[in-house]
Parts: C-alpha cells; sequence; structure tokens
C-alpha cells in the first residue's frame, strides 16, 4: 500500500511511479484529512508513505494522521521524502514514529524534486523543473529496487546541521512562518473555488465569489501554485514568481 500527502503534484507524481512498478493500490491521505476521516485501514502487507519535506520532516498535519489513524497487518514502513534541497534528519523522526506505531522501519530516502515553496524560495521555470524531475527518476527507480528486494533505504549521510534543522528549527518554523493571512486573491480571480477544493484543511472558503483564508494553513502551497489564473499571491513574497506545479 502507498500512501501519499501532495500539495503541488511532486508526491503524487513520485507515488504514481512507485505503483506503477509494485502493482501497490494508492490512498491520498489529502482526501483522508480534508473528510477528517482517521478511520482504521487495513494494509496487509508492506506500507510506503510518500511524503513532501515540511521544514525538515514529514508535514505535522501527515504525522498526527498516522498517528490518529489504526494501520492493520502493517510488515514494513518505507518513508520517501521529496525536497527542494535537504531532508535534514527527518529519517530519526520517522524512526520514532514508527517505534509508536509498532512498525518494522525500513528507512528514508530523500528525493530532490521541484521547489514549490514560493512563499519562501524561488521556483524553477518550466525548462529547469523538466531537468529536476529527470534526476530525481534515477532516484525513485534505486527507491523501487529497495522495495521491491525488501531491502532498507540506504542510510544517508548526515551534516552537523541536520539535526538542529529538524528539530529545533522545526519546532520554530510551524509558529513564525506557517501563516495564512499574506494570502490574498488578485481581481483576475475567476472564483472557480479550485484553491478552495484543493485545501486539505478546508481552510479557504468562497465570500462573493472570492477566496478568503482561515487560520489553519499548512503552507501546502497547492492554492497558490495550482490556480489556472495564477491569481493568488502571498504578499510581496510570490509577485513576479513562477508558479510550479507537477503536471
Amino acid at each position: 500500500m502507498i500512501l501519499f500527502f501532495t500539495g503541488t503534484g511532486n508526491s503524487r507524481y513520485i507515488a504514481e511511479k512507485i505503483a506503477k512498478k509494485t502493482c501497490d493500490n494508492m490512498i491520498c491521505i489529502n482526501d483522508r484529512i480534508k473528510q477528517n476521516d482517521a478511520s482504521s485501514i487495513r494494509i496487509s502487507g508492506d506500507l510506503i508513505i510518500v511524503t513532501p519535506t515540511y521544514a525538515w520532516r514529514i508535514p505535522n498535519l501527515v504525522k498526527e494522521w498516522l498517528l490518529q489513524t489504526s494501520f492493520i497487518d502493517v510488515e514494513r514502513v518505507w518513508f520517501v521524502m521529496n525536497c527542494g534541497d535537504s531532508i535534514g534528519k527527518a529519517d530519526r523522526y520517522n524512526r520514532e514514529l514508527c517505534m509508536k506505531k509498532d512498525w518494522k522501519y525500513m528507512g528514508t530516502i530523500q528525493i530532490i524534486m521541484p521547489e514549490n515553496y514560493i512563499a519562501m524560495f524561488p521556483v524553477p521555470d518550466e525548462k529547469e523543473a523538466e531537468k529536476i524531475i529527470a534526476a530525481a527518476d534515477v532516484t525513485i527507480e534505486e527507491a523501487i529496487s529497495c522495495i521491491q528486494l525488501a531491502k532498507m533505504f540506504p542510510d544517508r549521510k548526515n551534516h552537523l546541521w541536520d539535526g538542529l534543522l529538524s528539530g529545533l528549527v522545526n519546532q520554530l518554523f510551524y509558529p513564525l512562518f506557517v501563516k495564512a493571512t499574506p494570502f490574498y486573491a488578485k481581481n483576475s480571480c475567476i472564483g472557480c473555488g479550485k484553491c478552495a477544493s484543493l485545501c486539505p484543511l478546508n481552510n479557504i472558503r468562497l465570500e462573493k465569489g472570492k477566496p478568503v483564508w482561515g487560520n489553519e494553513c499548512t503552507h501546502c502551497m497547492a492554492c497558490i501554485c495550482c490556480c489556472p489564473e495564477e491569481a493568488i499571491e502571498y504578499g510581496k513574497k510570490s509577485e513576479g514568481k513562477v508558479r510550479y506545479h507537477c503536471k
């Protein structure tokens, strides 16, 4: 079974590549969280968890959903994390999560995908994104090989600062930076509601045909990067930047 959470499509792309080779079923965690569904899931075998990296760990909302949900007959668990630069020491926290769930931890692999965190970083144009994805495909195949052979993912070499990034910086990042207040819709917004339908936390509602953001944002960037009219901005930080989503 493959579980995946995605904001702009990177994790979905990876999950689909893995599923094509392993013939595993996929469950979109976004849908479960959006529906407030923590009902039990029968795995009856191996589990592959594919997520983006939020502040050098798996997203908090994914971790909380995994802890709340009962998984039946889980044998082994692999974590496949994509990021624009680094997952830090996320493997430590994934291992701890597996201990809490009484799962056999099979490692964490890092896959570099195009950056989508438009609220803070530059985003690659289409040609650059294609190059990054082509390189990622090689690592995805390596991950698939390990899974098919029931091997642990190879240990990733950590830097001295990785522990700090996944530790203290992660804890400070959410309260200091993960806010929805800078989001706004420009006059070019057509009121299609795609942003609201994509939001995993139901944090966006339409008022008089325009999106309004609440206080439950997780900074998945689905609303701003997947808007068909590119009509959403994040204050001045997103102005003039390319919008990226994995097609």
